[in-house]
C-alpha cells in the first residue's frame, strides 16, 4: 500500500513556504487569464485547424493509424480502407464539443487549484489525493503532455517564420535548415529545423529572468495576437464563399469526433493556469477566474476563426502546417496575411512561454518531493525562479522539435492532457469523499454528475486517437514506472513513513 501513500494537503502548502524553494508570488487573475490565453490561442488555431477540418487524402495502411473508433465502427477493414476523416467545415462544432468538455474538467481544475494552491498541477492534486504511484504515473505524463506541446507550437512557429519572410523580403531560409529531417506524409525534409531550436532557447532565457518579466512579455503578446484575429475575422469575412460550407459535416459524426480529437490540443493551455497557483497573490479567488475566463473567450476566438477560415477555402486545402496564412495568400490578400503572420507568430510564442513555464514547474513540484533528482528543485539567487528546470526544459524540447514533425507531437499531447483530465476529475470526486469538511472556495456543482460527464468526454475524445498514439503513450509510461521504481519510490520524502 505504500505505492498509494499520500502527501497531505497542509504538509504540501507547508513545503512550499520553504525558504530554499519558495517561488514569488507576483501573479493576478489579469495575468493568469492572460496566461491561459497566452497558452491556449497560438498553440493550434494557426496550425492545426487545416489538418483537422482537411483529414488526411491518402488512406490509412496500417491498423496501428486507425482511430479506436474506426476499429469499432469498421473493425479489421479499418487499417485498410479508412482515411483520417475530416471534420470540414464541422470542424465549429467539434470546437464546440471540446469547450464542453473542457468546461466540465476546468471546474474540476478550479475547485482543485484553489484548495491545493502549489505549483505542480495535477501531479500535485494526485499526490494530495489518489497516491504516490498515481501522482508519479499523472506527473510523468504532464512531462510528456507540455513537452511535446510545445515541440508542436515550435514547428508551427517555424512554419510560420518562412511565410513572414517570404512574405517581406521575397526569401525565406533553405530547405536544409528550416524543416527537419523526419517529416510526416509528403512533407519537405532537411537537416535541422533551426528556427524551432532558436525560439525555444529564447523563449527559456526569458523564463529564468523572472514570472512577472516574462507574464508581462506575455500580456503584450496576448494583446497582439488577439487583435490580429479580429482584424483576420473582419478583413477576411468579405471573401466568404458561402458554398465551401456545402457539405457541412462531410464525414458525418465521425469526422466531428476525429476532429476534435485534433483539435483537443488548442484547449490544453487552461490547465496551464494552474502550475503557476504557487506563484499567484490569491490563489483561492484568482485560479477559477482566470481558468473559466480563458475558456470562454477562447472558444469565441475560436469558432469565429474557424467559421471565417472554411469559408474563404475549401476545407480540403487546409492541411498544411499555416492553413490562415496559405488560405490568404491563394486570396492575394497580402498585407493582411502579413498582420495575421505577425499575430500568428505571438501567438505561438506566448504558447511557447507559457507551456515551458508549466512544464518547468512540474519537474520542479516533482523534485521537491524527490521523485526526480535535486537539482530540478533549485530556484536561482536573485530572479527565485527554477532555472535548471527550465534550461533542460528548454533542451529537451528544442532538439526534438528540430527533427520531428508536427501530427505526431499533437497527438500524444492530446492523449497525455485528456489522461490528466480524468485523473483530476475523479480526483474531485474521491477528495469530497475523504475530506468533505476541508474549505473549498470553488466548489464545482452537481458532484458527482460534472466530474463523471468530464470523464465520459474525455474517454470518447482519446478513442479518436490513433492506435499508434495510445502504444507510444503507453511505451512513455512504461518508461516511467521504471523510473519511479528504481528510483523515485526509495527516495520519495513519504520513503520512510
Amino acid at each position: 500500500m505504500s505505492l498509494f501513500r499520500t502527501k497531505s494537503i497542509d504538509a504540501l502548502i507547508a513545503a512550499s513556504e520553504e525558504p530554499n524553494s519558495r517561488l514569488r508570488r507576483t501573479l493576478g487573475p489579469w495575468s493568469l487569464t492572460a496566461l491561459g490565453i497566452g497558452a491556449v490561442i497560438g498553440s493550434g488555431i494557426f496550425t492545426l485547424t487545416g489538418t483537422a477540418a482537411a483529414g488526411t487524402v491518402i488512406p490509412i495502411k496500417s491498423i496501428l493509424k486507425a482511430t479506436v473508433i474506426d476499429l469499432v465502427l469498421h473493425g479489421s477493414h479499418a487499417g485498410s480502407q479508412l482515411g483520417r476523416p475530416g471534420a470540414g467545415p464541422a470542424i465549429t462544432v467539434s470546437f464546440m464539443l471540446v469547450a464542453i468538455a473542457c468546461l466540465f474538467a476546468g471546474l474540476c481544475y478550479a475547485e482543485l487549484a484553489s484548495m491545493i494552491p502549489i505549483a505542480g498541477s495535477a501531479y500535485t492534486y494526485a499526490y494530495a489525493i489518489l497516491g504516490e504511484i498515481v501522482a508519479w504515473i499523472i506527473g510523468w505524463d504532464l512531462i510528456l503532455e507540455y513537452a511535446v506541446s510545445n515541440m508542436s507550437v515550435a514547428v508551427g512557429f517555424s512554419a510560420y517564420l518562412q511565410d513572414l519572410f517570404q512574405n517581406l523580403f521575397g526569401f525565406h531560409l533553405p530547405d536544409h535548415w528550416a524543416y527537419p529531417p523526419f517529416p510526416a506524409g509528403n512533407g519537405p525534409a532537411g537537416w535541422f529545423n533551426v528556427p524551432a531550436l532558436l525560439i525555444t532557447m529564447l523563449v527559456t532565457w526569458v523564463l529564468v529572468r523572472g514570472v512577472r518579466e516574462s507574464a508581462g512579455t506575455n500580456t503584450v503578446m496576448v494583446a497582439i495576437k488577439i487583435a490580429a484575429i479580429l482584424i483576420f475575422c473582419i478583413g477576411a469575412a468579405g471573401a466568404i464563399n458561402p458554398g465551401n460550407w456545402h457539405p457541412f459535416a462531410p464525414h458525418g459524426f465521425s469526422g466531428i469526433l476525429t476532429g476534435a480529437s485534433i483539435v483537443f490540443f488548442t484547449y490544453i493551455g487552461f490547465d496551464s493556469v494552474s502550475t503557476a497557483a504557487e506563484e499567484c497573490k490569491h490563489p483561492q479567488r484568482d485560479l477559477p477566474i482566470g481558468i473559466i475566463a480563458t475558456l470562454i473567450v477562447c472558444t469565441i476566438l475560436y469558432a469565429s476563426v474557424s467559421l471565417v477560415l472554411t469559408g474563404i477555402a475549401h476545407y480540403q486545402t487546409l492541411n498544411t502546417d499555416s492553413p490562415v496564412a496559405d488560405a490568404l495568400k491563394a486570396l492575394g490578400y497580402n498585407r493582411l496575411r502579413l498582420i495575421v503572420t505577425t499575430g500568428a507568430l505571438m501567438g505561438m510564442l506566448s504558447s511557447l512561454l507559457v507551456y515551458q513555464y508549466g512544464q518547468a514547474r512540474i519537474w520542479f513540484a516533482m523534485s521537491r518531493d524527490r521523485l526526480l533528482p535535486a537539482l530540478f528543485s533549485r530556484v536561482h539567487k536573485v530572479h527565485q525562479t527554477p532555472h535548471i528546470s527550465t534550461w533542460i526544459a528548454g533542451f529537451f524540447v528544442g532538439i526534438p522539435a528540430g527533427i520531428l514533425d508536427i501530427d505526431t507531437f499533437a497527438e500524444l499531447s492530446n492523449i497525455g492532457t485528456l489522461f490528466a483530465f480524468v485523473l483530476v476529475s475523479l480526483g474531485v470526486i474521491v477528495l469530497r469523499h475523504k475530506q468533505p469538511e476541508r474549505p473549498r472556495s470553488f466548489r464545482v456543482p452537481f458532484v458527482p454528475l460534472f466530474p463523471i460527464i468530464s470523464i465520459v468526454c474525455c474517454l470518447v475524445l482519446m478513442m479518436g486517437l490513433p492506435m499508434i498514439t495510445w502504444l507510444r503513450f503507453f511505451g512513455w509510461m512504461a518508461l516511467g514506472l521504471l523510473i519511479y521504481f528504481l528510483f523515485g519510490r526509495k527516495r520519495s520524502t513519504l520513503a520512510g513513513e
